[in-house]
C-alpha cells in the first residue's frame, strides 16, 4: 500500500513588542512558543523545521529580522506554512499583513495558520 501522507513544513513565528505592552506572560516568547508546538503535536501532518523569535520589534513594519529570514527561507522553499499564536503576531500593519496573507504566502504556496484570534 502507498501511503500518500504529505508532511507539512512549518515556520513557526514569534513574535514580542515592548511597546505594545507585551511582556505580559499570556504574551511571552515561551507562552507563544508553547501554544505553537502544542498545537503542532496534535495534528501529525505538521513537522517544525525552523523558528523565527522577533523580540523586542514592533508589529507596525515587517523590517524584523527574524520574519526577513523567515521570508529567505520562503524564496528557498524550505516552508510551507507559517503558525503563529494570533494574528497579531503576525503583524499589526493592516496593509502590509494583507499584503502578505493575500498576496505573498499564497503566491508562493505558503499556508499560515493563526492559533487563536
Amino acid at each position: 500500500m502507498i501511503n500518500n501522507f504529505r508532511s507539512t513544513r512549518v515556520a513557526k513565528y514569534i513574535r514580542l513588542s515592548r511597546e505594545d505592552g507585551d511582556e505580559i506572560e499570556s504574551e511571552s516568547v515561551e507562552n507563544q512558543r508553547d501554544i505553537i508546538d502544542n498545537y503542532i503535536l496534535k495534528h501529525e501532518e505538521l513537522i517544525a523545521v525552523g523558528e523565527y523569535v522577533d523580540d523586542g520589534f514592533t508589529g507596525t513594519n515587517f523590517n524584523r529580522p527574524g520574519f526577513q529570514k523567515m521570508l529567505q527561507d520562503i524564496e528557498d522553499k524550505k516552508i510551507d506554512c507559517i503558525i503563529t499564536k494570533d494574528l497579531s503576531r503576525f503583524g499589526r500593519d493592516h496593509i502590509d499583513t494583507g499584503y502578505y496573507l493575500e498576496r505573498y504566502l499564497p503566491v508562493n504556496n505558503i499556508r499560515y495558520i493563526a492559533i487563536r484570534r
